[in-house]
């Protein structure tokens, strides 16, 4: 039987977590798979094409930042990571290698649902319509597709690595990128830990596109791990 329901596929050894996963989701509408392993995780991820997946790290058969890696090397789905490890480093190596969110557990599950919600929409609208390259905010407008930022109807000038930064940015709106994702990919592999270019950077970003690092509208610091394009876009006009 077909089904036009967004479906989510929860990696997790834990059946009351599945259970309360499952139960919150449907209510949602969308349908669920599930797995309990990391190897049935990654079959039923790569034969059943879900649009999302929520992973734990902590699976019995194999460390789920192996999961993640088999994931990526074949497919594109979003993944939030959602485990009860907390620490920075677990955090930082799960999003520099794939993850597009993480959670920790214990988690508010209108928080998750949200975080689901907006991933989706972003990772659909990303595939699927060029308007997605096209970021609005208060006076900012940001045009992948035309390479032209503007702040109240006036051309911002950017660096090319201040647009190099801003794109990637624009591209994950909403989800942090981390340091090392955007040293590698603005700077090159051998740049990865060289973190001032980017604060650097970012410090210009601000001040050209009207952004107060006290009170950011724009772009939110998590500290030690990396940028977040703050806000959702307005609707187009």
């Amino acid at each position: 039987m077909t089904t036009d329901r967004q479906r989510v596929l929860i990696v997790d050894d834990e059946p009351q977590i599945r259970r309360f996963l499952r139960i919150s989701l449907v209510s949602q509408g969308f349908e669920v798979i599930e797995a309990e392993t990391g190897a049935e995780g990654v079959s039923r991820a790569l034969d059943e094409a879900p649009d999302m997946v929520l992973l734990d790290l902590g699976l019995p058969d194999m460390d789920g930042q192996t999961v993640l890696d088999a994931l990526r090397s074949r497919s594109s789905v979003p993944v939030i990571v959602v485990s009860v490890r907390g620490h920075e480093a677990e955090k930082v190596q799960a999003l520099d290698t794939g993850a597009n969110d993480y959670v920790t557990k214990p988690f508010g599950i209108q928080e998750l649902l949200a975080r689901v919600r907006s991933l989706l929409r972003h990772h659909g609208a990303a595939r699927d319509d060029p308007a997605a390259l096209r970021y609005r905010r208060a006076g900012l407008v940001i045009d992948l597709g035309a390479r032209r930022v503007s702040l109240d109807d006036a051309p911002v000038h950017l660096t090319p690595k201040e647009y190099a930064v801003l794109e990637r940015l624009v591209l994950h709106a909403g989800r942090v990128v981390t340091q090392t994702q955007l040293l590698r990919e603005v700077w090159g592999p051998t740049h990865a830990h060289d973190t001032h270019y980017l604060r650097i950077v970012v410090s210009r970003l601000r001040h050209k596109l009207g952004d107060d690092p006290q009170a950011p509208y724009l772009l939110q610091t998590e500290a030690g791990i990396g940028y977040r394009l703050l806000a959702e876009p307005d609707p187009p006009a």
